[in-house]
């Protein structure tokens, strides 16, 4: 994988790559009229399309649906709709209000002229979990939805898929593919009920790359492992986690057919993009005040460095000393510790850091002597990087999260009302 391919970060999110059109508006599911709801994306061309979900054995009705038309399709796609408020799950009548969704959006695109078959569309949904989805709603305002994409409408349909999220979060580049230029973009929501493995919250990736979709399904697959799957914020992976990518080939590369060089800067490209809007997930987690990095290299192979990470990073008593600016290094031990895998703890070095320096805290698995005062300084600062060297290897990983705050019991004691 080319990770220092040269990119340039550009505007744009979804609607940055060729073809990609978007929008959103407030359907009536959130009584504040002010936050949009329903949200769509279009691609001009038919999409090369690849997918992962959430590993919960309770799966939202669009997931069951997405998957089915993904695979009545041969994995092509070129729509997402998408509402907010509601998850849609957990419902005797789920699937069936899914497969409306996608009707509808099918439906009203043909009839303005963008010619989509039912089974080109992903459908997905993100809110509270068991209550009925309203239909009179989304299909009410799907004319308007439609009449109102357009190229710039990236964050109309961000804000579409925000729930308890503070900030939307997008991240487009530019790059070269044999010489051709292209452009990937991405828009996800996520802030609570997130946590490996999958790839956590709702998460789009548009592409004017050509690119096979089997290679496609490959890299992000790969990707994910190291990104998404290595974030966590409370815990609890939650029922309707989708990442979709979405490749319409129209920026006229030469169309990806084997792991070439061309794919690996393919798959450095994508692993910038989630590797950037996972890093804006863990910042925006419900109530978190800071972002937690927890870097792990010396390890003998790369399934130990992703192990000892995300251990350290799901740590509630971890978030907790974070959050109290308390270098409490014995809880970082503690969680590297119950890892599930094999190393000698007695070689384990670890430092905090952050934009106001650097504490050793932990040599040789014992700690060391340090100042408090400047380890509180290290951790008042709103990103902390945890770096844990097992010194036993040369493979290496991160892990993020955030911290464990008051205002995260306050968010989910009354999330429903």
């Amino acid at each position: 994988m080319v990770k220092n391919q040269a990119w340039m970060q550009i505007e744009g999110g979804v609607c940055a790559a060729k073809g990609f059109k978007a929008n959103g508006l407030n359907c009536g599911l959130n009584p504040d009229k002010e936050k949009n709801d329903l949200g769509m994306v279009v691609s001009e061309a038919v999409c090369d399309t690849a997918a992962v979900y959430t590993t919960n054995k309770v799966k939202g009705a669009p997931i069951l649906v997405t998957k089915a038309n993904l695979e009545k399709s041969g994995e092509k796609s070129k729509v997402i709709i998408v509402n907010s408020k509601n998850a849609n799950t957990c419902n005797i009548d789920g699937v069936e209000k899914a497969q409306k969704m996608c009707s509808l959006a099918a439906t009203e695109l043909t009839a303005q002229g963008y010619d989509v078959k039912e089974e080109e569309v992903i459908v997905a949904s993100t809110g509270v979990i068991g209550q009925i989805l309203p239909m009179e709603p989304i299909e009410s305002h799907m004319h308007a939805l439609v009449a109102g994409l357009t190229a710039d409408g990236n964050d109309r349909v961000t804000n579409a898929i925000m729930t308890t999220d503070t900030i939307p979060k997008q991240y487009a580049v530019k790059f070269t593919v044999g010489g051709t230029e292209c452009i990937m973009g991405g828009m996800a929501k996520g802030s609570g009920m997130i946590h490996p493995n999958m790839a956590t919250t709702l998460n789009f990736i548009t592409t004017d790359v050509a690119i096979d979709s089997g290679l496609l399904q490959k890299a992000l697959s790969e990707i994910v492992k190291i990104t998404y799957n290595c974030l966590s914020v409370d815990g609890d992976t939650s029922t309707n986690d989708t990442l979709a990518v979405m490749a319409n080939g129209l920026a006229g590369n030469v169309k990806i057919e084997t792991e070439n060089e061309d794919y690996e800067i393919f798959k450095g490209v994508l692993y910038e993009i989630l590797e950037k809007l996972t890093k804006m997930l863990a910042k925006d987690g419900e109530g978190a005040t800071k972002m937690l990095e927890c870097s792990c290299i010396g390890a003998p192979d790369l399934d130990t460095a992703i192990t000892v990470a995300k251990s350290v990073i799901c740590s509630p008593l971890l978030k907790c000393a974070m959050f109290g600016e308390d270098a409490n290094w014995g809880r970082i031990l503690c969680a590297i510790g119950y890892a599930k895998a094999e190393f000698d703890i007695n070689k384990v070095d670890v430092d905090l850091a952050s934009e106001q320096g650097t504490v050793a805290v932990c040599r040789n698995g014992s700690g060391v002597e340090f100042s408090e005062e400047t380890a509180k300084k290290v951790l008042s600062a709103d990103e902390i990087y945890i770096h844990v060297d097992l010194n036993q290897g040369e493979a290496k990983a991160k892990a993020w999260g955030c911290d464990l705050t008051y205002e995260y019991v306050k968010i989910n004691g009354d999330y429903r009302s």
